[in-house]
């Protein structure tokens, strides 16, 4: 059953938005109306990357009125293979400058809000009260779960999408869906009740991902906002979708609401998530009874260049440690430190003997690395807590050993 349109009509549309958008009044669905449902509707986008490309180009060119694009980060070479919405000529500026100039040149109807900024529980609410509807294409679980949240909090629809690897999934929460159509109140938590521990699962700049599927991918999600925002078909409210790329297959699984406790009286009943956030009494349970795992003090580091010192004694048998590289196989081929063994965190995660399994024992002096630092600082602490007495964290990882050290190795 349809949902009412999340958004009333805008102004009639002009001669030249009749024209261009000539292909939509066409569809019984849409038509005129829906048309200019879509001129007035206020639509935020998380992440300008690999969903938010193709999610920021069909928005644009559906005619969407007003959009807001939210990223911090800025264009890297190894960002092409999949955030098309960028160029070469764009590498090195901030990805909401240039999503904002390519949403512009392919849509000068569409005003573009662009929010250069890490979304975190200080700016999140101001940030997201500000717009219909909120599409989650961001990468990292922290924000995830605070957009979700917000979004919980407000009463706003959020279609939500993941991507690894070969692997997708595609869903819409909404706390508050009109009663009428009789679509289930879901959310993220009722889905993944909380995050899972850091490291536990590989991020796509560890794991990789096939480019192509952030188009498959991203254009749903931008299809759920459309439908949404102008009441047109049956949305992913209650339903995930599943895609196996390479199997070539969407499947669905249904989503219903995990039973909750009864609501809180007043505010002081409101538990605060790791995130800093107010969440719901069932939210809070559920983090009650799986509790963030405790962070260890920071331990000893050492630079690129120290280590490559210590490489060199250890050749000439001064000195006696283990290199433990922590990324996962795929990494390694791309680039690695001579002289190291490799244990992916997400083993340690899940067993920190593996370490040991690997021929690292409790008594080695351990010197483990990863990409850039942060990696190797959660197995560092990992090892500390298993009886390692002596880990030390490469500070900067392979990306401070090819800038410091060997600048002809070729980094991600």
């Amino acid at each position: 059953m349809p949902l009412p349109p999340l958004v009333p009509p805008g102004p009639p549309l002009e001669r030249e938005q009749v024209l261009r958008y000539s292909r939509h009044l066409l569809l019984e669905q849409l038509g005129e109306t829906g048309q200019r449902r879509l001129r007035a509707a206020r639509v935020l986008v998380m992440g300008a990357g690999g969903l938010g490309s193709p999610i920021l180009h069909y928005l644009a060119a559906a005619g969407v009125g007003h959009l807001g694009i939210v990223d911090d980060d800025v264009v890297e070479a190894t960002n092409l293979q999949r955030q098309v919405l960028h160029t070469t000529a764009d590498v090195g500026r901030p990805k909401v400058d240039s999503a904002a100039e390519h949403v512009r040149a392919l849509n000068a109807d569409v005003a573009v809000t662009r929010h250069h900024l890490r979304l975190d529980a200080t700016n999140a609410r101001e940030v997201i009260a500000g717009y219909d509807l909120v599409l989650d294409g961001t990468d990292n679980f922290p924000t995830r779960y605070l957009v979700a949240d917000v979004c919980a909090d407000l009463g706003l629809p959020l279609v939500w999408g993941s991507i690894l690897r070969f692997d997708a999934q595609v869903a819409v929460f909404w706390s508050r869906p009109p009663r009428e159509a009789g679509y289930p109140a879901v959310t993220l938590r009722d889905l993944f009740p909380a995050p899972p521990p850091p490291g536990a699962t590989p991020s796509c700049g560890q794991a990789g991902v096939l480019g192509a599927m952030c188009g498959q991918v991203g254009s749903l999600m931008a299809a759920e906002a459309v439908k949404l925002v102008t009441g047109a078909g049956e949305p992913l409210l209650g339903r995930v979708a599943v895609l196996d790329v390479l199997a070539a297959r969407w499947s669905e699984l249904p989503l219903r609401p995990r039973p909750r406790p009864s609501a809180p009286s007043s505010r002081a009943e409101l538990g605060y998530d790791p995130l800093g956030l107010p969440v719901t009494a069932h939210a809070a349970a559920v983090l009650a009874a799986e509790p963030a795992p405790a962070v260890d003090d920071d331990g000893p580091t050492l630079t690129a260049r120290e280590l490559a010192e210590r490489l060199a004694a250890r050749e000439r048998g001064e000195d006696d440690f283990v290199l433990l590289d922590v990324r996962e196989p795929t990494e390694r081929a791309i680039v690695q430190i001579p002289g190291a063994v490799t244990v992916p965190l997400e083993r340690l995660v899940a067993d920190p003997r593996a370490a040991e399994a690997a021929g690292v024992g409790p008594g080695a002096a351990v010197v483990v690395h990863c990409l850039s630092g942060g990696r190797s600082a959660q197995a560092q602490g990992i090892l500390r807590g298993a009886g390692y007495a002596d880990v030390t964290n490469l500070a900067g990882g392979v990306r401070a050993w090819v800038a410091d050290v060997d600048p002809s190795l070729p980094v991600y």
